[in-house]
């Protein structure tokens, strides 16, 4: 089973059940992967997020990357990507995964640019987060393409468009 713990800072609108979306999107991604059984263990993997502000998001950017901007999303990983595969169920039953962090003003402005919904987006940037967190990466061309096919993928099975329609360059993305 998957978890969602989400913490939402008020800047994010109220309109729209965040914990939901990122529920759906999470599950979407996980099922998508080697790890889609793990929907049906008898087991609880989590996934924080946090949906926050900008300079929240620069400062862990900062701290955590050496890049001081905010930028969409950050995921931290709890889980050593060649470990995955032998998560079993702990002494509490929980497995965390891992963080996921968004910067409203950075995806508020993208989903804009994009024309598409802010939630539309922030589901998008969840699924790529949790990609990262189920140990995905986007560092080489090969790599790059095969994240974004399941991205591609997991948003089709969700009703999104392709976001990456319009890209020209597959590595120029600052998601992570």
């Amino acid at each position: 089973m998957l978890e969602i713990g989400l913490s939402a800072e008020p800047v994010w609108p109220d309109s729209t059940d965040w914990e939901a979306l990122a529920t759906r999107a999470a599950t979407a991604a996980l099922a998508a992967t080697g790890q889609g059984g793990w929907i049906g263990k008898p087991f609880t993997a989590e996934i924080s997020v946090r949906l926050t502000d900008d300079a929240e998001v620069q400062t862990l950017n900062r701290d955590y990357r050496h890049k001081d901007k905010p930028t969409n999303v950050l995921s931290f990983p709890m889980i050593a990507p060649d470990l995955l595969d032998t998560v079993a169920n702990t002494d509490d039953g929980e497995v965390l995964l891992g963080d996921i962090v968004l910067a409203f003003g950075v995806c508020e402005s993208e989903a804009s640019e994009k024309g598409v919904t802010l939630q539309d987006h922030a589901t998008h940037l969840i699924v790529h987060g949790t990609l990262h967190l189920l140990g995905y990466d986007h560092q080489g061309q090969v790599e790059a393409e095969a994240m974004e096919q399941i991205e591609r993928d997991v948003l089709a099975t969700l009703g999104i468009a392709d976001p990456y329609r319009h890209d020209t360059d597959l590595n120029d993305q600052d998601e992570d």
